[in-house]
């Protein structure tokens, strides 16, 4: 055993053992119970972050601590390995998409390994290959079947500098979230998946998720947005056009005194034919339609508008009520149309205000209620007022009647609409999933036979800057045969959003070799759910909601019984360097190389998981990671000095002499060191105090050690704990913990053997500290053995000179004692 703790040499030894063996590789096994730990898999960008070390490291903890738990752990790795930057690239740098994609798959790959992490690469998905993606496409015609992908023309978010549409939840702050630019509204035909018809289900389904943040709960939640109301029509007068409308107040009905569309409204162009400046308003409308907004930005901006020079009948007051476009209503909330009511709305009133509309109260508090209002506008229920035969009635009462009326003279109905639109799978991009969809001249929208997937992607294109997607250029996959009539036909030259490869890539790892199916159900149905899935907040909306509509979709196709995939996500906090998130441009990035080579992979592993629990944000500090390597040479050279113990063959000594005081000490503290490590890991995946518990753990066993191998009952305990030590040190420092393992004459390998044990009746102390009152007030303490008789511990306390000096000749009238804790003396 060499004396130098020489990192490199050891952590290439076992990672070259781990692959020869396939330590990681894993079967199905009925005797064992199955563990699934699944992270998120990384987009193979070219170099692995400390994000991704941290994600993966605080995973491969927990899988290694399962396995030596009997389970039989599933832990894999793939690759999110379609996307714009191996695109980018191909037009920057003149490399094929796919010759950039699987080099940095191939260097990536081989950072992990470096690292140590226990994936089972037999596993590995790559979602650029055909045999991965020819399933999505099989997936797509199944929900196009169903009439789950459907194709419209709509209003999409379109990012001009990576030339293609966005999904709603892929615009942030009015950003493309890739590159940051500005995004547009353009008008296009586009695949959308009815994620819909899925909404309420995606909300129930948040019961069976209690092991989920609630923040990530929340954040889909209101994502999702269900909202009860009325469905509520007017009609437009001299016209044959009806509005509908949405409205969770229809108690408000009576002082609704104008209408209000979103610019990007179907009616809206109608409804200015042959008005008075025609041209200028359709000019306003096709401004605001180009501009993409939020809810958030809606709010604060200001507030603009233009008069339709149209009007519509309310159902209730039968009076007509102007209609105008404007910017504070966004079509992708409710209908896109709402009834405005001024006097209790704020933004109603703010839009009223500035051009002179007319404001009607109908609602008053009740009498004790404590107003809700909003820049001086009611907001709350009450009582209604100013509204024909509801007037007196409370809102509540009102809102059931109102309804009725709705129903009964056929203008609206009571109703539930969700926030949550139809996902826009499609992309104007090159390196994406091929969608199956044929268009004829004679036969129209067809799908592409089950038994013609992959469509493929053509390899000979050219990448060229601002140009859209290069499919529309390849007369080779854009010319293709009607599989109906035989007629020329033309593909469909946009590709499906990345996401739709992620939603579904946790089936595929459990037979990723399965040729008939995406998956085979029987493997999926041994290894699903998975126990525990990693990854960032950032993912709360985009691949979480997807990924659970995917299961549910996946379920009503017959090829799982599952209703959700994850029932446990435990979301990992970011890494950051001097204040801010790492970045390239900020020069705050700390390579994962450097600093492997520099201190060894499980150096990086403790550290990284050593300053923050998973869920809270981590700093990086250059001192702190020395820190660590200074601790794993401490414990290389501990070992080093102490070989000769496990050289020994002497027989256990008798448990009579095991009964040192230091002995018993570190006896006590090594079951408290297990018992602490094991519910760190287990229950509240707290992984750096289980770091800082093995610490001191070791240090302690520094300290005593010249006192216990004095003796062979002394050699013996240290033996054991040292064995205990490299158990609890293993999943966070795997390689110098299987090297130690082996120089000190163990045959089998450390992650296979069981992980320690502890005894409940060696946790506590044996001495206890008795603190001692005069008079309810503290005045002294003393050390003495647990469960002392209580006359001798009142005697101990008695007996304290500096209770003596607040008792002096008196007598006590009575002693209380609290056993193992407190001795109150009342004079």
């Amino acid at each position: 055993m060499s004396e130098k703790y020489d990192f490199k040499a050891i952590e290439k030894k076992w990672q070259d053992i781990w692959a020869n063996e396939e330590s990681f590789k894993v079967t199905e096994d009925p005797d064992k119970p199955k563990y699934y730990t699944l992270e998120m898999y990384p987009y193979p960008s070219g170099r692995i972050h400390m994000g991704h070390v941290r994600n993966f490291s605080i995973l491969d903890v927990i899988s290694r601590y399962k396995t030596m738990n009997g389970f039989n752990v599933l832990h894999p790795i793939g690759w999110d390995a379609f996307g714009m930057p191996a695109e980018n690239a191909a037009i920057k740098k003149g490399i094929h998409p796919r010759e950039w994609t699987l080099g940095n798959i191939s260097h990536m790959k081989d950072q992990l390994k470096r690292l140590g992490f226990s994936y089972d690469w037999s596993r590995e998905v790559n979602t650029c290959l055909p045999e991965y993606y020819r399933w999505n496409q099989w997936i797509f015609l199944k929900m196009f079947e169903k009439g789950l992908a459907y194709r419209k023309k709509s209003y999409v978010n379109w990012c001009p500098d990576c030339q293609t549409v966005l999904a709603n939840e892929q615009v942030i702050s009015e950003k493309c979230w890739r590159c940051d630019s500005e995004v547009e509204q353009k008008h296009m035909e586009q695949w959308f998946l009815k994620i819909t018809e899925y909404a309420e289900e995606l909300l129930s389904g948040h019961q069976k998720l209690s092991q989920w943040p609630q923040n990530v709960i929340a954040m889909q939640r209101n994502w999702i947005g269900k909202s009860r109301g009325a469905q509520l029509f007017f009609d437009v007068s001299d016209s044959d056009i009806s509005i509908e409308t949405f409205t969770t107040r229809i108690d408000t009905v009576y002082g609704a005194t104008f209408l209000v569309l979103s610019p990007e409204h179907p009616l809206c162009l109608k409804l200015i034919q042959g008005s008075k400046d025609e041209k200028l308003k359709r000019s306003w409308i096709e401004k605001k339609r180009r501009q993409q907004r939020s809810g958030e930005e809606v709010l604060e901006e200001e507030k603009e508008g233009i008069d339709t020079g149209r009007k519509a009948f309310n159902p209730f007051t039968k009076q007509t009520i102007p209609i105008w476009i404007a910017n504070y209503v966004l079509m992708e909330y409710g209908t896109g149309a709402i009834m405005a009511v001024p006097a209790h709305d704020e933004r109603d009133f703010e839009f009223a205000q500035k051009y002179s509309l007319p404001i009607k109260e109908v609602i008053l508090p009740v009498e004790d209620q404590e107003p809700e209002e909003s820049e001086g506008v009611f907001t709350d229920y009450g009582t209604l007022v100013h509204s024909g035969p509801y007037s007196g009635k409370t809102s509540h009462q009102a809102i059931s009647e109102m309804v009725k009326k709705l129903q009964d003279i056929g203008k609206g109905k009571e109703t539930v609409l969700y926030r949550l639109r139809d996902w826009g799978i499609s992309r104007q991009r090159y390196w994406g999933t091929p969608i199956p969809i044929i268009y004829c001249s004679k036969c129209g929208v067809v799908r592409v036979p089950y038994q013609d997937l992959p469509v493929t992607l053509p390899a000979d294109v050219q990448f060229k800057e601002g140009e859209g997607s290069p499919l529309e250029n390849s007369d080779e996959f854009v010319h293709t045969r009607c599989p109906r009539c035989q007629g020329e036909a033309r593909r469909e030259t946009d590709t499906m959003d990345t996401f739709f490869d992620s939603s579904w890539y946790y089936f595929r790892y459990c037979s990723p070799e399965e040729k008939n199916l995406p998956f085979q159900p029987e493997k999926a149905a041994h290894w699903l759910p998975v126990d525990i899935y990693v990854g960032g907040v950032e993912h709360a909306i985009l691949h979480l909601i997807y990924a659970r509509f995917f299961c549910k979709i996946l379920r009503d196709l017959g090829l799982t019984d599952l209703d959700e995939p994850f029932p446990h996500y435990l979301s990992q906090g970011m890494v950051t360097k001097d204040g801010s998130a790492m970045s390239k441009s900020k020069g705050n990035v700390v390579d994962p190389d450097d600093m492997i080579h520099r201190y060894g992979a499980d150096t990086v592993r403790l550290f990284i998981l050593f300053a923050a629990p998973p869920e809270k944000e981590f700093a990086w500090d250059d001192q702190s990671i020395e820190g660590c390597f200074r601790f794993l040479n401490r414990v290389w050279t501990f070992f080093q000095q102490n070989l000769s113990l496990f050289q020994k063959t002497a027989k256990e000594a008798p448990i009579e002499d095991r009964s040192s005081d230091d002995i018993r000490s570190i006896q006590r503290k090594r079951h408290q060191t297990v018992q602490k490590v094991t519910e760190d890991i287990r229950d509240r995946y707290h992984l750096n105090t289980a770091i800082s518990s093995i610490m001191e753990f070791f240090n302690e066993l520094k300290k005593t050690a010249p006192e216990l191998k004095s003796t062979q009952a002394g050699q013996r305990v240290l033996t054991e704990s040292l064995i205990a030590l490299l158990k609890l040190l293993s999943p966070f420092a795997p390689h110098i913990s299987e090297e130690l393992w082996g120089c000190t004459g163990h045959k089998s390998r450390l992650m296979l053997c069981s992980w320690p044990e502890y005894d409940p009746k060696l946790l506590k102390e044996d001495t206890v500290t008795i603190v001692v009152q005069v008079n309810g007030k503290l005045r002294g303490k003393f050390e003495a053995e647990r469960n002392t008789p209580v006359q001798t511990v009142k005697q101990q306390a008695l007996g304290l000179e500096n209770i003596n000096k607040y008792i002096r000749d008196k007598k006590p009238r009575k002693i209380i004692y609290v056993q193992n804790k407190l001795v109150n003396i009342v004079v």
